[in-house]
């Protein structure tokens, strides 16, 4: 199976035409590679349509960063993941951002998963500890809780999500976590979906990520990819990343 980079602009960048520019220049990498490493631009929504536009194929993917889980209604500033069928693929759901700066609990990560599912998007499930968690040696109760609430009842649909592990500590902060650590989490999430019934489960890692240390990851037999932040906005580094992990394979060995 090829590994996934995601590319999750956040709230960036500030202009339409740079949010094309980025696209643009990231896209003819992407394209080459795309044997060897699968890849998704989520930039904000009101860069969605044009992004998917300029994009034109399906051989780079396109997603969202958030959705609502109702289809419509009295809900001022969201959109819903029926909304975003048909302009993509994918959509991030319980990102440590929309958890601790937004509130979102556990109950509304699983109704935004649900609903992207039912909306027939790929759902990228984001689950992490804080640093508190992890210095008290919590990281693999905190990862199964909320991998278990936003997940419970979903065993005939988990082929289309895709689990990223964010230490939150690492994300935007330029600690990176040691890859062994955060493999052997990673494996413990792989378990996990295993004995729900996912036949070939995917778990990114995401926290910190950048071309001299994407690699790191996407070696170890766990890794199935990437959740990119800050280094999918400069054009080039996320290009050689693209580049440095098709360097790897793509030939399914992964366990």
């Amino acid at each position: 199976m090829r590994p996934l980079l995601a590319a999750n602009w956040k709230m960036n960048p500030p202009t339409l035409d740079q949010a094309v520019e980025l696209a643009l220049r990231v896209a003819p990498v992407a394209r080459r590679a795309r044997a060897r490493v699968e890849v998704a631009l989520l930039p904000p929504f009101v860069w969605l349509e044009s992004v998917a536009g300029v994009l034109r194929d399906d051989e780079i993917g396109v997603g969202a960063q958030d959705c609502h889980w109702e289809r419509s209604g009295a809900y001022t500033g969201e959109v819903s993941a029926a909304m975003l069928s048909g302009w993509c693929q994918w959509v991030i759901c319980g990102h440590s951002e929309r958890r601790g700066y937004f509130g979102e609990t556990d109950e509304q990560v699983a109704r935004k998963v649900r609903a992207g599912l039912d909306a027939g998007l790929n759902v990228i499930l984001c689950v992490g500890e804080r640093e508190e968690e992890m210095v008290a040696g919590r990281t693999e109760a905190v990862v199964t809780h909320q991998l278990g609430a936003a997940l419970e009842g979903l065993a005939a649909d988990l082929g289309r999500v895709v689990v990223a592990y964010e230490p939150v500590w690492a994300i935007g902060t330029g600690r990176n976590a040691d890859p062994e650590r955060a493999g052997a989490t990673m494996a413990l999430i792989r378990q996990m979906l295993v004995g729900w019934g996912a036949e070939e489960p995917r778990v990114l890692y995401g926290g910190s990520v950048n071309a001299g240390n994407a690699t790191d990851y996407v070696g170890l037999s766990v890794c199935a990819g990437c959740l990119v932040g800050g280094a999918s906005l400069k054009a080039e580094e996320f290009s050689t990343m693209i580049e440095r992990v098709a360097e790897l394979g793509g030939d399914g060995d992964r366990a």
